[in-house]
């Protein structure tokens, strides 16, 4: 089936449902030689695993990865690296009322129509399962990448925005909470609501900021493969997001071009960064920051009406375990879609010039 590799060098393509033997991947095109810290790769899964707080999916998954293929005696062979994580807790039951109808804003009916068959459990390919296999490939583009440093952190959930950019902000504190928000009052108050909103069998939606930091001028191809062009894929290709903006973003129609242009210092840098680090589609040394929006999870755990596969309509019930929000696990995703995107781009950016 198609759509299930990402990247054009630095290649990944996963495999697995939610609710099957295991998930996994093959990333392809990686370098040889690169040291590989075990531990950093399981943390990253960590960070993105079920059952980590009291305002996530309680489904216990350790979500411990095996390499199968590609890394020997600690370094990349520069052979693919196939690997794997099982499927442990899964509660295929919970799914079994929905196995003829549609859950509203989820992918059973769009997948059903086009495969005509489709795996009901926990929504099969379509479940943010699938995102641990990015965080494990992420997790080694970021060894790759060494001295670049990327941060996400959760900046908005609901209602409730920070008003600090990210230059006033500790990101050493982003886990330091389970909401992931690098202001503790903040993230104080986004916790209590993510509760609140729990109790009432409901969802809420968020925002996640990231900065790319140290990154070298000259990642990115002209027209059609723009480097922001591919970071924005790379996160609307993670599940529930709605929306993808970089430097001044939707902000920057309110200015005029004297007040957006980035003045240049005498070492090519700039005085202020309303482009985000990427002109022309280019990186130009400056810190790259974006946004991304995130939905409420769809699964709510309430009484609505839906159809069935005959077009019926019927009554039925969220059940299961889901994420009242499901932004604090993904940060972690954040971080590696970022990361595939830019090691890709370094290793093609090897490819123009002497």
């Amino acid at each position: 089936m198609a759509g299930n590799t990402f990247g054009n060098i630095f290649k990944l393509m996963t495999f697995g449902e939610s609710h099957g033997v295991a998930i996994g991947g093959v990333l392809d095109g990686c370098p040889s030689g690169i040291e590989i810290d075990f531990d950093a790769i399981q943390t990253e899964l960590d960070r993105r695993r079920p059952g980590q707080s009291a305002i996530v999916t309680q489904r216990k998954e350790p979500d411990a990865v095996e390499f199968l293929s590609g890394i020997f005696e600690g370094r990349t062979t520069g052979t693919p690296i196939g690997f794997s994580i099982r499927n442990t807790n899964q509660k295929s039951h919970d799914y079994s009322h929905i196995k003829d109808s549609y859950r509203p804003s989820h992918a059973d009916y769009a997948y059903d129509k086009k495969y005509g068959f489709r795996d009901y459990r926990g929504g099969g390919r379509s479940s943010a399962r699938e995102t641990a296999s990015r965080v494990v490939a992420g997790a080694i583009a970021k060894q790759f990448l060494k001295g670049l440093t990327i941060n996400a952190y959760v900046s908005q959930v609901g209602d409730m925005k920070m008003d600090k950019n990210y230059q006033d902000l500790d990101l050493g504190l982003t886990e330091s909470n389970p909401v992931r928000c690098p202001d503790p009052e903040m993230a104080k108050q986004m916790e209590a609501y993510i509760k609140e909103v729990r109790k009432e069998g409901d969802t809420i939606g968020g925002v996640i900021s990231c900065v790319v930091q140290n990154v070298p001028v000259g990642l990115g191809e002209p027209v059609f493969d723009k480097l922001h062009a591919d970071l924005g894929k790379a996160m609307l290709s993670i599940n529930a997001v709605k929306g993808f903006e970089y430097g001044s973003g939707f902000d920057g129609v309110k200015m005029k071009g004297s007040q957006h242009n980035d003045p240049f210092n005498s070492d090519g840098s700039t005085k202020t960064n309303h482009s985000g680090g990427i002109q022309g589609g280019i990186s130009n040394g400056m810190d790259i920051y974006f946004k991304v929006a995130f939905k409420p999870v769809a699964t709510v755990i309430q009484d609505y009406e839906t159809i069935d596969k005959e077009g019926n309509t019927v009554q039925a019930r969220g059940k299961g375990r889901h994420d009242p929000c499901v932004v604090p696990r993904a940060v972690p995703i954040v971080e590696a879609m970022a990361a595939l995107v830019l090691a890709d781009f370094v290793l093609l950016n090897r490819t123009v010039k002497l």
